[in-house]
């Protein structure tokens, strides 16, 4: 029976001991083509921990789905942003991402901002950390409520544009995805800005 992973989380053991708060920040769709992009932070009390939460992608939706809950009851503060593909086109993924952390960074109240790679310029102690969502519960918890988030979302818009395939490839660029563009045209929750999209200029909606 497979083992489930566990994050380390030196870093919370290191600045819970200093009794210091720390906001995890993670996003969820930086790489599809349509649909808003989703950042969370998240806040637990010091010393709450849960074995069972880690990268949202190495966990099955029913997984996810449940952490979810049990992260929106448990955690101190959260707080999940949408950016919309508008504003995705206007700032480039990098800075929407960015500036959607930076806003949730300062909005909850810790000392410790961790981030999933993404450095920070603040008045706070930013530690970005690569593979952060393995490394750090807070960051992991981040990754869940973002990802749930806007595959609930993806699923709501295949309901609005049907035929794109939304709530199974969530917007990522697979042949079917592709495919639907070429066939039935750009919907306004594609980011035109992004090369597959931009490469097809007609418009149906």
């Amino acid at each position: 029976m497979k083992k489930n992973k566990i994050c380390p989380n030196e870093y919370e053991h290191q600045f819970w001991q200093e009794h210091k708060y720390i906001v995890g920040i993670d996003e969820a769709g930086r790489g599809p083509l349509a649909g808003p992009l989703c950042v969370a932070g998240v806040v637990f009390e010091i010393g709450d921990e849960n074995p069972l939460i880690y990268d949202s992608k190495a966990l099955t939706e029913k997984k996810r789905e449940e952490l979810f809950d049990w992260i929106l009851e448990d955690a101190l503060y959260y707080e999940i942003k949408l950016v919309e593909p508008e504003e995705i086109d206007r700032l480039n993924i990098y800075r929407a991402t960015q500036k959607s952390m930076l806003e949730i960074a300062g909005d909850l109240p810790a000392e410790i901002v961790l981030t999933d790679a993404m450095p920070l310029e603040m008045d706070k102690t930013v530690i970005p950390l690569v593979k952060g969502d393995q490394k750090s519960v807070s960051i992991a918890a981040a990754s869940i409520l973002a990802k749930v988030t806007r595959d609930r979302l993806m699923v709501e818009y295949d309901k609005i544009y049907p035929g794109y395939g939304f709530a199974k490839h969530k917007g990522y660029p697979t042949k079917e995805h592709l495919e639907a563009i070429d066939r039935l045209g750009i919907t306004p929750i594609h980011r035109r800005s992004y090369g597959p999209v931009a490469a097809r200029q007609q418009t149906l909606f």
